[in-house]
């Protein structure tokens, strides 16, 4: 009796909570699917229903098939520079050296700069063609300097993101390489293994789990990169660095169709949840091994 009038007490309490989550999330969610369905300009006085009118000029759109590509390689991108980069420093920071502590905290900070400020440094202070840091590099060894954002727009935003994401890559390796069995690579070592085997034997298998887990973090937060983009590039040249969130923006508040810009935001939501679901069965798999 005690026990089921704990359960109620303690639903009683925690239901607010659940409540307002619910609300914070269905409410917008609700408008955003009823005004996808609406022709809805804000230069334009008055609403009609669009039916599936905004679904489909948004997909059949030249830019989203441009914007989905982008959004893909900025993922993709990222994770191999994150992972791979992750691992290295991880491997480097596990090994002992004067000033440990320090040095890992000076690799982590960059994940708790906000990516609209670490944007601006790297466009201005990095990637800046007259009076950027890769500028006056290129300059002092005879080369003339590189615009990096008009030449190469999506891989200057993959390398920003990437700089930013690193830190949270190389913490969560860390932590499982610090639990790798040390007895095993000391039985491995006396048995002739050399450093190479060891790694790929040893070290990556045990890795795994935690690689899985950076993949399916980041991805989920990297199909939504925005900041980024709107700061340096503003989606361009042309849409050559637009991805999917920037799109929806562009045609939500740029040119006023909020029914096509929910349309939008609709698709995009469909899209994570699609890869959400893959990356969940995957890193479930992963899990159960």
């Amino acid at each position: 009796m005690a026990t089921a009038h704990s359960r109620t007490a303690a639903r009683l309490m925690v239901s607010p909570a659940v409540i307002l989550l619910f609300l914070w999330m269905i409410v917008p969610l609700g408008m955003t699917v009823y005004f996808s369905f609406l022709r809805y300009n804000l230069l334009t006085p008055g609403t009609s229903f669009a039916g599936l009118d905004n679904y489909y000029y948004f997909l059949t759109n030249a830019a989203f098939w441009d914007a989905l590509v982008n959004t893909i390689t900025l993922v993709v991108g990222v994770l191999l520079i994150t992972v791979f980069g992750g691992i290295g420093l991880a491997l480097l920071l596990d090994q002992p050296m004067w000033g440990q502590g320090i040095v890992r905290v000076m690799v982590i900070a960059p994940f708790f700069v906000m990516p609209t400020v670490s944007a601006l440094v790297w466009k201005n202070m990095f990637m800046n063609p007259v009076n950027g840091m890769f500028a006056h590099i290129a300059k002092a060894l005879g080369f003339a300097p590189y615009d990096f954002l008009a030449h190469a727009p999506l891989l200057s935003i993959i390398v920003i993101v990437a700089w930013a994401w690193l830190p949270f890559s190389t913490l969560i390796l860390l932590t499982a390489l610090q639990s790798l069995d040390r007895e095993q690579q000391e039985a491995a070592e006396m048995d002739g293994a050399s450093t190479l085997s060891r790694f790929w034997y040893l070290t990556v298998p045990h890795l795994t789990r935690s690689i899985t887990v950076v993949i399916l973090i980041q991805t989920i937060f990297l199909l939504s990169v925005f900041a980024e983009i709107l700061v340096t590039t503003n989606g361009g040249p042309g849409t050559a660095s637009t991805n999917i969130p920037y799109l929806v923006y562009a045609q939500s508040l740029l040119s006023f169709d909020v029914g096509g810009g929910s349309a939008g935001g609709i698709v995009a939501v469909i899209l994570a949840n699609i890869v959400a679901f893959f990356l969940m069965r995957m890193i479930g798999k992963n899990l159960d091994a």
